[in-house]
């Protein structure tokens, strides 16, 4: 697991600008507006977002737009995929639990 995508996503304005770019491309100011930051603050999340791989830009005359690439998210998915089943082993086992308290009590 990259542990540099996780550092970056730890930060909640970035964790907000992923969020924001869930729903498309946007520009630097369209983020800055949202978040209601400043450009440079904004700029300055996005370039650690992109070092880390999770969005990628284009330019369209003297505007940036970015965009998030879907591989990070892919590998992240993988990743937690192994801690899954113990939930769902931990899930199990209390929904049986659960039951035994239940026969027990009729």
């Amino acid at each position: 697991m990259n542990t540099t995508l996780l550092s970056a996503l730890a930060e909640p304005n970035r964790l907000r600008i992923v969020e924001l770019l869930r729903d498309g491309p946007l520009t630097v100011g369209e983020i800055a507006d949202r978040l209601q930051i400043r450009q440079p603050l904004a700029s300055k999340h996005l370039s650690v977002l992109y070092k880390s791989g999770v969005v990628e830009f284009y330019a369209e005359a003297n505007r940036r737009i970015y965009k998030l690439r879907s591989e990070p998210f892919k590998a992240l998915n993988i990743w937690l995929e192994q801690y899954r089943e113990i939930w769902e082993e931990k899930l199990d086992s209390l929904e049986l639990y659960l039951k035994e308290l239940q026969n027990k009590k009729q």
